[in-house]
């Protein structure tokens, strides 16, 4: 795959780089986090929501709304799928890493998506984004052979168990709250799961 950088003009229709702000606590913070042969993400971490950069951004960056401050660490190197959040996310890499994007915009009337229009982007250690909120994501991939580590802060309450079922249409694709998911067949996401991304499952090695 062609690998862009979050710096490149190509990256603005999907987020920004967030320079006004010091990460580096929230970077040495992250070596701590658990980082595995898979992939683990938790949603809230009490030692990095703690942390001074945490307060700052639920004040001013999320303009006092109540703010999660977790992780998604492993190793990856495919997409697998896809999802969005009616919120935008900040992506914080604590190591070089890998984002693949793609824009709401882009979903088909039948809720599908093809592959072919994701685009990959470096996100280096020590960099922070904020991907929009009409912007497909999905976890980040390693960089390297070696593993990856993202800190990840999104409106308190989301990527928890749905209370409620929900069917059809977009509401069909909401797999956990303020999360919208679109898996592709080759992804090895959970049974029932909605399988709508057509094209092939993208790998950053290829």
């Amino acid at each position: 795959m062609k690998i862009q950088k979050v710096t490149d003009a190509s990256f603005k229709k999907y987020g920004r780089v967030i320079s006004e702000y010091d990460f580096t606590e929230l970077v040495e913070a992250m070596q701590n986090t658990p980082c595995p042969d898979d992939v683990v993400y938790e949603p809230g971490d009490d030692a990095l929501e703690a942390l001074n950069i945490s307060k700052v951004l639920q004040k001013n960056y999320y303009g006092e709304m109540p703010i999660q401050v977790g992780y998604c660490n492993g190793q990856n190197y495919k997409l697998n799928a896809l999802e969005y959040h009616r919120s935008s996310e900040i992506n914080v890499g604590a190591t070089d890493a890998i984002l693949l994007l793609g824009s709401q915009q882009d979903i088909d009337e039948n809720w599908g998506y093809d592959t072919s229009k994701v685009e990959a982007f470096l996100l280096p250690k020590g960099t922070a984004v904020e991907v929009y909120a009409t912007t497909l994501h999905y976890a980040p991939c390693c960089a390297s052979e070696d593993h990856f580590r993202v800190t990840i802060v999104l409106p308190k309450g989301t990527n928890y168990p749905l209370a409620e079922e929900h069917k059809g249409g977009e509401d069909g694709h909401l797999t956990a709250t303020n999360k919208w998911l679109l898996g592709h067949p080759e992804g090895g996401l959970p049974e029932g799961s909605p399988i709508t991304l057509t094209g092939k499952n993208l790998d950053v090695r290829e």
